[in-house]
């Protein structure tokens, strides 16, 4: 596979038809800290002079803001949250901000640039904040005492939960399966209550990135179909401490080094209230993907579709880890764009396997391969095309599509897709497959245009024979389940960040995502015949 850069790839189509910038080349999901000697030795001292100061009276000002958040949620109802603030409650309101802000200067944020002017909640009842990348996003959550919406466990955190209780925030629960629309209903109330209930502040990507991009915008933020108030966040800090994604230094990594920085920086800017058409009314989607665009040009940075389930794709715990350059991501977003949900076609993955079997090899040009799929021919499906035609020959061959497919369907099980691999690829008389195939099953389930497997295979074929069995390379990874980082990665760039990763089972950030799912597969439409 290989990740095309030409310029028919780089604009990629929105919900209304409008071309986007071109998708970024860096994985949105990693951070990577590099330090100077000099910065080494900074943050040592700092880590034994300011590090615990800080850390103690940040701590000291939560604690503080406890007793007042408490109080003020005393006695409060959802039908009393539709009257205006008592005196001492707006008392109350303006210590807490002040307690809260206090708390920041103490972690070194001493500045907070705001530009623009937020609107008033009868003015826009929603504010989408983006770019999601760190837990610190929540300055902006403090400084407006904003509801947010979050997961219905963070109540129960002691100190944590009382405070976020204060700013009336809507939760989503796991344990019910109906949360996510109770969700969307509880928003839309309080979206057309006229200013009556505070402003929601909704992070609509989901889940934290590096701020190279602005992923895809989830809809529920979107579907009270009102006008939205889009807030842009930026740190302009020349050592990044702050960004808090699934790839790179962890949550207390972060804490701990932003509060060795002398000064941090933070700019937040409002931007003038977005009012959706009727056209935008009737599909999230597209209202979504137009407020994108403009958070993105006011933030001068590309957007795409990757998406969180693509974070999950890429941080999946399998014996195969992916490369941060992946060419499995952008392929993912295309299997989307097409209409399909990779999670719903794990259980037709033998039929794709047996299909493509048949083929025994043959190149399919494109309107072989869209017959082959049955999917009507198209840009989307064109570009797909483009990522398996190594050979720039117009012929792909459909089994590495197959391949592909089944990474994205079941990241973390890495020894199915192989073995569907060599289904596909074995020979009919002894089920054996060669080094040439090996490789290509191999650099298609990694994503990568190129991979070495001579050491790999040679160590498998004990016996020399120049082939191998399934069986073969199912005992070998039995008895050598760290084969990829002895045989695979060190030959090859790219691999050395994914040496280890964390779990992507739920989204990073403290906002969670709520839209349906059904909302989400109104997003791409239907655009394929049954896919068999």
């Amino acid at each position: 596979m290989r990740l095309l850069r030409s310029s028919r790839r780089g604009l990629a189509a929105d919900g209304d038809g409008k071309k986007e910038l071109a998708p970024p080349f860096r994985n949105p999901f990693v951070h990577e800290l590099r330090f100077t000697s000099l910065q080494k030795a900074k943050i040592a001292l700092m880590t034994v002079t300011l590090f615990p100061i800080r850390l103690f009276f940040a701590a000291f000002m939560m604690l503080l803001a406890w007793p007042f958040a408490f109080l003020a949620s005393m006695g409060r109802s959802d039908s009393g949250m539709e009257e205006p603030l008592s005196w001492w409650r707006k008392v109350l309101d303006i210590l807490l901000k002040v307690i809260m802000r206090t708390m920041w200067f103490a972690g070194g944020f001493h500045w907070i640039t705001v530009k623009g002017q937020q609107a008033l909640p009868t003015e826009a009842s929603i504010l989408t904040l983006a770019p999601h990348s760190s837990y610190f996003d929540a300055i902006p959550v403090t400084m407006t005492m904003a509801s947010i919406v979050m997961k219905a466990e963070s109540k129960d955190i002691p100190v944590w939960g009382t405070l976020i209780k204060y700013i009336r925030p809507v939760f989503v629960s796991r344990s019910d399966q109906d949360s996510r629309k109770k969700t969307v209903e509880e928003i839309k109330r309080r979206a057309h209550s006229k200013g009556k209930w505070p402003q929601i502040m909704i992070f609509p990507e989901g889940t934290c990135t590096n701020r190279s991009c602005l992923i895809t915008f989830k809809a529920g933020a979107f579907i009270p179909a009102v006008p939205v108030q889009p807030v842009v966040l930026r740190y302009p800090n020349k050592l990044d401490t702050i960004t808090w994604t699934w790839q790179g230094p962890g949550a207390f990594d972060i804490l701990w080094l932003t509060l060795c920085q002398l000064h941090n920086v933070v700019e937040i800017e409002f931007l003038p209230v977005y009012t959706p058409s009727e056209e935008e009314k009737k599909n999230p989607a597209i209202f979504a993907n137009n407020v994108r665009r403009i958070m993105a040009k006011a933030l001068d940075v590309p957007v795409t579709d990757y998406s969180f389930e693509d974070c999950q794709l890429a941080m999946a715990e399998g014996q195969l880890k992916l490369p941060a350059d992946t060419c499995l991501l952008e392929f993912a977003k295309l299997v989307r764009r097409l209409g399909l949900k990779p999670e719903k076609l794990e259980k037709n993955l033998h039929e794709y396997g047996e299909k493509a079997q048949k083929t025994i090899g043959k190149r399919l040009n494109m309107e072989e391969f869209s017959a082959h799929l049955n999917i009507t021919n198209c840009d989307t499906l064109s570009d797909l095309f483009s990522l398996f035609d190594e050979n720039e020959d117009g012929t792909v061959d459909v089994r590495e599509f197959v391949i592909a497919l089944s990474v994205v369907c079941r990241p973390s099980k890495t020894l199915k897709t192989i073995k569907l691999a060599f289904k596909m690829y074995e020979s009919p008389e002894d089920k054996t497959i060669s080094e040439a195939s090996l490789a290509c099953i191999l650099k298609t389930a990694l994503g990568v245009s190129e991979l070495n497997v001579t050491d790999l295979f040679r160590a498998i074929d004990v016996e020399e024979k120049g082939k191998i069995t399934f069986d073969d390379f199912n005992s070998f990874a039995e008895h050598h389940p760290g084969f990829a980082e002895e045989y695979i990665y060190p030959d090859q760039a790219g691999f050395e960040s994914c040496a280890e990763t964390p779990s992507a089972s739920v989204a990073n950030g403290f906002c969670t995502d709520f839209s349906p799912e059904d909302q989400d597969e109104e997003e791409t439409g239907p655009l394929m015949k049954k896919f068999n």
